[in-house]
């Protein structure tokens, strides 16, 4: 009986429990950082089913923190106070802006209809008149933050492409803080158009209010849609342990079949699940913001 594949595997497995107890001791407690379009206690309630997955899945304590915007996202992650995050297209452009290489992007979601994408949108009051972006002239537009791509970035370049300069053609730009927050402020009537994120029919930051009764069904109208954006990344500190950043994404491609409680939490039951993806995949998003930042210092 020939014992040495049982032998080499068993050396294999113990190698592979040495080096897992070795990122264990340097990393003994993982961090993730989520800025949810949402507000801070849904949030937190949302991700908890996916901080005890992931604890299980790394045998380390994992705890979840809610940024107070996108910024404090990458802020964090510079300063080595979260390992992981899940951000927006345009936050990576920030955080590679400002973190270069020591920024590495992971996964992406792909959604139930195998888009890796959503789209940025212009809402308005469904009882207001206006139709197009041409009927807004003088009139004062909600976006949800600086570093938020739907909710600024990309509406900002294709609007200016589209021959209406933001900066001169509203009466009014209003930050709310975050995508919920600009459409209530917009029913509110403290602006007449908000911009926001839509992915389809059934998915998008208005569908997921309504869901949960934050604001009744048909009181917005779309307007205006923006070419495709890339989902989001989860990413990561380049300079993490090989073996957590690959202990990590094993996990969260498992999760919507071994940890599916924390998947639904987290996506809202729209995303089939993720795939890998790199730093080209968000040129076109770091060339948007880009070409903003460069308006702006013209302006100034």
């Amino acid at each position: 009986m020939n014992l040495l594949p049982s032998f080499a595997a068993s050396l294999v497995l113990a190698s592979q429990a040495v080096i897992a107890q070795e990122w264990r001791a340097k990393v003994p407690e993982v961090r993730f950082a989520v800025s949810s379009s949402e507000n801070s206690n849904d949030a937190v309630a949302r991700y908890e089913p996916f901080g005890k997955y992931l604890s299980e899945r790394l045998g380390v304590n994992v705890k979840v923190f809610r940024t107070p915007d996108y910024a404090a996202q990458i802020e964090a992650l510079n300063a080595g106070q979260v390992e992981f995050a899940r951000i927006g297209p345009a936050n990576y452009a920030l955080g590679y802006k400002v973190m270069g290489a020591r920024l590495e992007p992971l996964l992406i979601d792909v959604d139930l209809n195998e888009s890796r994408g959503y789209y940025s949108i212009l809402a308005v009051r469904s009882d207001s008149p206006y139709k197009s972006i041409g009927d807004l002239k003088g009139k004062p537009i909600i976006y949800a933050d600086p570093n938020s791509t739907s909710g600024y970035a990309f509406p900002l370049y294709f609007m200016k492409k589209e021959g209406y300069d933001p900066a001169t053609y509203f009466g009014k730009a209003i930050f709310s803080g975050g995508h919920e927050n600009g459409v209530l402020a917009l029913l509110q009537g403290t602006a007449e158009v908000a911009a926001t994120y839509w992915t389809n029919e059934e998915r998008g930051n208005i569908q997921r209010m309504v869901e949960k009764k934050m604001i009744p069904d048909g009181k917005t109208r779309v307007i205006w849609k923006s070419p495709i954006i890339p989902n989001g990344p989860w990413v990561a500190r380049a300079d993490l342990p090989a073996e957590l950043k690959a202990a990590f994404v094993a996990a969260v491609e498992k999760m919507p079949l071994d940890g599916p409680e924390a998947w639904q939490a987290i996506t809202n039951g729209q995303v089939k699940g993720v795939e890998s993806v790199k730093h080209a995949d968000y040129l076109d998003v770091i060339a948007v913001t880009l070409a903003n930042e460069a308006d702006r210092k013209k302006t100034n």
